[in-house]
């Protein structure tokens, strides 16, 4: 950019226009009359799109405009918003507004912002007519994000002979690992932000976190329409619908896009004005962090090669030498979750250490717990997730005189109701998801 401007004063947030052409999307913004921000997604060996397809895709590549553009909305969170084209039908405004605000909700309690009553949509277009069914074809697009809970979902669907491909953003060495060893087709999008946004970061921008899985779902909307797959199936699981914590009457939760209120939101919206046979969902949705983890502790193929650690994933900074760092809550809880299930050998062996025999951790793990601190900011499961977990540990003898799990049983233990520490209904399955009828043999993978 070469007119400095002052991020934190701007007045309006425009979306600019939108453009598809040779399996490039380009989205545009800007702030006021600033210079404009292209962002450019990339779609490898893009087909040509069919003729009764291009309303369905225009659609979604104006959602994934949209959604997209809270990157780069935050950097200023101006008063005001412009939609080029003019205003959104309700459908579409009350999808965005949600989103920005309990998608953005974190960023806001770490900045110390108020984003209620701020964020506003134009609104006003008449409502769309239904989408129609485009006889997509029955496969699915299955995001790979390097972690158990999506190479789950992939031995879940590879389990009743599903057609699937592997599908991740972005270029990370680790993830595309993984999904060469679940043995499916691949599909690697590229999505590059716009360079102005570093340059409006330097200039004093807000910044933190943004709900990114919410980005990655509409780049994938577009991406199925493109390809021909009639479902996208998440792995998020239920845990990810608990907030971290309430702040003034806000519930903050770092994994809202995971959720089940955005899910339900998208989903709805991909049916309503993209087309009635394009099913956007999680696989894992009725399960908890805890009943994936065990599920996962059986594919033992993958153990040398996942990791949940999200230093391996960070735009910027230094990766760690190994797939585990041993010190983020990533690697916490994934440690913790898996120690139910697995060998303690084994479990040793993938993370190179005993992550509950360091004193040094107990902070950590608090947070986990719930423990005289709030959940950490991170995708990790429930906090009483997590205390059934340690309690589970804390009647094993492999377990019990190892550093962390020894204090637990000695100093947090006693404050607990033992009642509402035992593991198994936790690794019960729960009715709340909107999983195909042609997908839900897959869940037979839990049992």
């Amino acid at each position: 950019m070469t007119t400095n401007i002052q991020p934190r004063l701007t007045q309006v947030f425009r979306f600019v226009r939108c453009s598809y052409a040779d399996g490039v999307a380009e989205l545009v913004y800007a702030f006021d009359h600033g210079e404009e921000l292209i962002e450019r997604v990339r779609f490898p060996q893009a087909p040509a799109l069919p003729a009764s397809h291009q309303a369905a895709f225009d659609a979604a590549l104006r959602m994934l405009h949209l959604i997209a553009g809270v990157s780069y909305y935050k950097a200023g969170v101006p008063p005001r918003i412009e939609v080029a084209g003019g205003p959104l039908d309700d459908a579409t405004a009350d999808l965005l507004d949600a989103l920005y605000l309990h998608g953005l909700a974190e960023f806001a309690y770490r900045n110390g912002l108020d984003l209620r009553g701020r964020i506003a949509f134009p609104r006003g277009a008449a409502a769309q007519p239904a989408a129609k069914a485009l006889n997509l074809p029955q496969r699915t697009l299955v995001p790979i994000g390097g972690g158990k809970d999506s190479l789950v979902a992939v031995e879940a669907i590879k389990s009743i002979g599903g057609e699937a491909t592997a599908v991740w953003v972005g270029n990370s060495p680790l993830i595309a690992a993984c999904a060469e060893r679940t043995g499916l087709p691949m599909l690697n999008i590229q999505r590059e932000l716009a360079p102005g946004l570093f340059e409006l970061n330097r200039l004093g921008a807000w910044n933190g976190h943004i709900p990114v899985t919410a980005v990655n779902s509409a780049i994938l909307a577009v991406a199925a329409l493109l390809y021909g797959y009639d479902s996208i199936a998440f792995a998020n699981e239920r845990s990810a619908s608990a907030a971290t914590l309430e702040y003034e009457g806000q519930l903050v939760n770092h994994q809202w896009s995971k959720g089940y209120v955005f899910e339900q939101l998208l989903g709805d919206w991909l049916h309503q004005h993209v087309a009635a046979d394009l099913t956007y969902c999680s696989l894992l949705r009725p399960y908890s962090e805890l009943a994936v983890t065990r599920a996962f502790a059986k594919l033992t193929p993958y153990f040398d090669a996942f990791s949940s650690c999200n230093r391996n994933f960070k735009l910027l900074g230094p990766k760690p030498a190994d797939r585990w760092c041993g010190q983020c809550p990533k690697c916490h809880f994934v440690f913790l979750a898996l120690a139910p299930f697995l060998a303690k050998p084994r479990l040793l062996s993938i993370f190179g250490r005993n992550l509950l025999d360091d004193e040094n951790l107990a902070a950590g793990f608090d947070a986990l717990l719930e423990y005289q601190d709030h959940k950490p900011f991170e995708c990790v499961g429930e906090g009483a997730e997590a205390r059934a977990a340690m309690f589970a540990l804390s009647q094993r003898p492999e377990w019990q005189e190892d550093a962390l799990v020894n204090r637990f049983r000695n100093e947090i233990l006693p404050q607990l109701d033992a009642s509402e520490l035992a593991l198994e209904p936790w690794l019960q399955a729960s009715g709340e998801h909107r999983i195909p009828a042609r997908l839900l043999p897959a869940l037979a993978i839990f049992a």
